[in-house]
């Protein structure tokens, strides 16, 4: 194909800017392609995941519902092993501890919680530490009781948190420091929380004097 001046020229200075640019230009497209193309691929990877661990997620609430706590342990393993970077690993293994508490298997309630509590997120970890702490204290193991609470905690649980040290110390007869426990956990817990009540009722059952509730004034 024959080309006039002019375009013989444009088509020597694409030839130069080419050779100068080209093969970096290249490797900037690869590098966006792959980029796009690991993305699509990691945003489809997710949603498949989600709606596997949902679909295994209702097979263990089925299980808890026959009352299966073999099933409902199984399907908590598989959950946590296929999908362990999911919010239905958390949940399935806090209810697998509650089936395995409810079948008397306070072995296996406890390492579901411990699992929680290792590979949770701060709010299922706060969870896990509370009920792991009841599972201890009715085994009258109260040191680790108290242990099991210590770690990071979210605002919304330190009312949760102190009322359970609460409980703990007066089982150990550390009457004073449970007083003082309970107190930080009446101080956590809104007036309208139903716990309000039953953490003053405690602290009277210990002897302390509860102050009543200031009433604002509405003028």
């Amino acid at each position: 194909m024959a080309y006039d001046l002019e375009e013989q020229e444009q088509l020597a200075s694409f030839k130069a800017w080419w050779n100068q640019y080209g093969n970096l230009l290249s490797w900037v497209l690869i590098v966006a392609l792959t980029a796009y193309s690991g993305w699509t691929g990691w945003n489809y990877y997710q949603r498949t995941q989600s709606i596997q661990a949902s679909q295994l997620y209702d097979e263990l609430q089925k299980a808890v519902a026959a009352q299966d706590n073999a099933k409902v342990a199984r399907a908590a393993s598989d959950m946590q092993a296929r999908f362990k970077g999911t919010a239905y690993a958390q949940m399935s293994a806090l209810t697998a501890a509650k089936s395995a508490f409810d079948a008397s298997d306070l072995t296996a309630a406890k390492a579901q919680l411990q699992w929680v509590i290792e590979h949770g997120n701060a709010e299922y970890q706060a969870i896990a530490r509370l009920r792991l702490a009841g599972v201890l204290l009715d085994e009258k193991s109260y040191d680790a009781a108290l242990a099991a609470l210590v770690g990071a905690t979210p605002a919304q649980f330190i009312g949760n948190v102190a009322d359970r040290k609460g409980d703990i110390l007066v089982e150990q007869n550390k009457i004073p420091e449970a007083r003082a426990a309970y107190q930080s956990a009446l101080d956590a817990t809104d007036k309208k929380n139903p716990g309000h009540q039953l953490i003053e009722l405690k602290l009277e059952g210990l002897g302390a004097v509860v102050a009543p509730a200031k009433v604002k004034d509405t003028l």
